[in-house]
């Protein structure tokens, strides 16, 4: 369940952040205002957020609300196996995304226009520009988003501990919440030191395998 949260959740975020900040970049004076906005869950306690969430995913809630007024019966999201763990990534994207979008915004900042107003007189179009201008130049910003979200995602608890306790069933139960409960629920101390420890190894060597990558993936030329 963790790894699976891990891989979705920074996939998901990092895409939607570079779309959303390439976007803001390009929208003149009101991206700012937008950026603010899309931030604010960032500073937003997580608990409140999950609250507010979970009551949005009820069966009578805003989502399914909505969805009745197009003739669509929606489903139970957090009672669904299939779509709980669906609804905590969402959740959690729309928490996290502001960070990276603030983070590669600064980065696109930092990319001088002559660069890609050379690129456009050679003859790149805006496909050409953003994969072989953009991304190389915005590689260190990508790295440290890729690296800090993977490590944020492998520590998951508040969302599946707020809205669905791990269930239903196994289903989104993941290594913190599991940890937690044998800790301070079954009073296993010890095999709760033991998880954490076997998380803390994990994420260390994904995060030694990503930095052992990062002279072939990042540029640092300006």
């Amino acid at each position: 369940n963790t790894l699976f949260f891990a891989v979705s959740y920074t996939v998901l975020n990092l895409v939607l952040a570079l779309a959303l900040s390439t976007w803001l970049h390009n929208l003149g004076s009101w991206g700012p205002f937008f950026r603010v906005l899309f931030f604010v869950p960032v500073v937003t306690p997580m608990v409140s957020n999950a609250l507010v969430w979970r009551l949005m995913l009820t069966d009578d809630g805003v989502v399914n609300s909505f969805l009745a007024n197009f003739g669509i019966h929606g489903p139970s999201w957090l009672s669904d196996s299939q779509l709980a763990m669906g609804s905590l990534i969402a959740m959690s994207v729309w928490q996290g995304i502001g960070y990276n979008i603030i983070v590669l915004g600064a980065g696109l900042n930092g990319i001088s226009p002559n660069l890609l107003e050379a690129a456009r007189i050679d003859g790149a179009g805006a496909w050409q520009r953003f994969v072989r201008v953009v991304l190389p130049m915005l590689s260190p910003s990508l790295f440290f988003c890729t690296v800090m979200t993977i490590i944020g995602s492998f520590k998951v608890f508040t969302q599946p501990y707020l809205l669905t306790l791990g269930g239903p069933g196994e289903s989104t139960n993941t290594i913190v919440l599991y940890l937690y409960r044998n800790g301070f629920s079954f009073d296993k101390l010890g095999y709760a030191s033991a998880l954490a420890w076997a998380l803390f190894v994990i994420v260390m060597l994904i995060t030694a395998l990503q930095f052992s990558q990062q002279k072939r993936l990042v540029n640092y030329d300006n």
